[in-house]
């Protein structure tokens, strides 16, 4: 339940943290923003929202790098039912393999 709260927080950052950055420049929040040209508000605002969203993905790997693994079994029921599909033979492959007999 705490990666799903985690993944939860960190796109709740993604959205906010972006929004308020162009909000704060656009509305000369920020000390120095006044003195500076709508374009290069544009292009300061637009680059520190980019950088803060990666930063908040940086963190949020950085966090589910640090989940235990130990903690996270995987179902067994699901485990058996992978190795028996890998197991199992397709049908094109199938197909093919007759078809080499037959060239043979």
């Amino acid at each position: 339940m705490r990666v799903i709260q985690k993944f939860f927080v960190a796109s709740l950052f993604m959205w906010a943290i972006p929004i308020a950055i162009l909000y704060a420049f656009n509305h000369n929040m920020l000390p120095g923003a006044s003195n500076l040209s709508p374009y290069s508000v544009t292009l300061v605002s637009g680059f520190l929202a980019v950088i803060s969203v990666n930063v908040v993905i940086a963190f949020y790997i950085y966090l589910a790098m640090r989940e235990p693994a130990d903690k996270h079994e995987p179902d067994p029921k699901f485990v058996a039912e992978a190795k028996a599909s890998i197991n199992q033979p397709t049908g094109d492959a199938q197909q093919s393999s007759q078809a080499v007999k037959k060239e043979q």
